[in-house]
């Protein structure tokens, strides 16, 4: 139940608001602005919100051929990577006149939909210590009470997910071994306490660091 409940409170607006055609696939880009503007307004060292544009059936990227940003007087390209993730710029004026996203996947048979992630930008293995592992996972936290709202966050906040710490993903296993950590492959999860606040302790390994994004208990 909790996780679909973050699976409603962070993907339902692209879900929505979408328009869905083998050829091509339109969002509106209000609400990718919205969640944007929850970040640009917060104070979030490595927390980012991110999109990408997955299938529906087994939620593997969209690979997108072509897309473009349009609004009633204007176009500019549509910037994304090889993961399908939108690189969406952060622009009022693009809200105010109501942009859409117009992408073409490489598969047409893909049915699409937007997938909202929350994850780290620019966390490296420099920053994998104790006190940043704690410092990353408040900002998770944080970021994911702003994106539910405050109906959500203050007044229900049982429907909440419970954040357990951090799951990191790795370019290959990285031979981690320690209290609070457990390994599956090349995917980390930790267990984060108060008392790693201040814990310069780090973390050796020789793989990099993929990405990071929050533990949610299932």
């Amino acid at each position: 139940m909790k996780n679909r409940m973050l699976a409603l409170l962070l993907g339902l607006a692209g879900a929505a608001s979408s328009v869905q055609a083998q050829e091509e696939f339109v969002v509106s880009y209000d609400g990718f602005y919205d969640r944007l503007k929850v970040v640009e307004k917060g104070e979030f060292e490595f927390a980012r919100v991110n999109f990408y544009l997955v299938d529906i059936a087994s939620l593997a990227p969209c690979q997108i051929q072509s897309g473009k940003i349009v609004t009633e007087n204007t176009e500019q390209p549509l910037n994304y990577t090889q993961e399908a993730q939108l690189l969406l710029p952060f622009s009022e004026k693009l809200d105010k006149d109501k942009a859409v996203i117009v992408a073409q996947p490489k598969n047409p048979q893909h049915d699409c939909q937007i997938k909202f992630q929350i994850e780290s930008a620019y966390f490296t293995n420099t920053h994998l210590t104790k006190q940043r592992l704690y410092q990353l996972h408040h900002e998770f936290d944080e970021l994911l009470s702003d994106l539910s709202g405050f109906f959500v966050s203050k007044l229900m906040g049982f429907l909440l997910p419970q954040q357990k710490g951090v799951k990191v993903t790795f370019a290959s296993e990285p031979n981690l071994s320690a209290p609070g950590v457990s390994c599956d492959k090349q995917v980390c999860q930790f267990l984060v306490t108060d008392d790693w606040e201040n814990d310069t302790a780090r973390f050796n390994t020789l793989s990099e660091v993929v990405s990071v994004t929050p533990w949610i208990e299932k």
